[in-house]
């Protein structure tokens, strides 16, 4: 059970794989901010997008909504803390 005095079980080192210089550490995170636009899409309450204007955060808002009219779809401006609920086109 116990090793014994000319036992050749000694401590051992290990060798760890050299890690390259130019590579650079990835951090990949769920909790990563979208980019810094005033207008943020959301989506079942969930950010999925900033835009620099309200116009360009409505059109692709109001495409989901046509293709997915039971989703929750708005438009959030983050200076005025004001929030737009976007509603389904009238059906043609």
């Amino acid at each position: 059970m116990y090793p014994q005095k000319g036992d050749s079980n000694g401590p051992r080192q290990m060798k760890m794989p050299e890690k390259a210089e130019a590579e650079p550490e990835e951090h990949f995170s769920q909790r990563e901010r979208p980019e810094l636009g005033r207008y943020l899409l959301q989506v079942d309450r969930q950010t999925k997008r900033s835009y620099q204007t309200a116009e360009s955060a409505e059109s692709p808002g109001l495409a989901i909504k046509k293709e997915y009219p039971i989703l929750h779809v708005t438009v959030y401006d983050s200076v005025d803390f004001a929030s737009k609920v976007l509603t389904s086109p009238a059906p043609e």
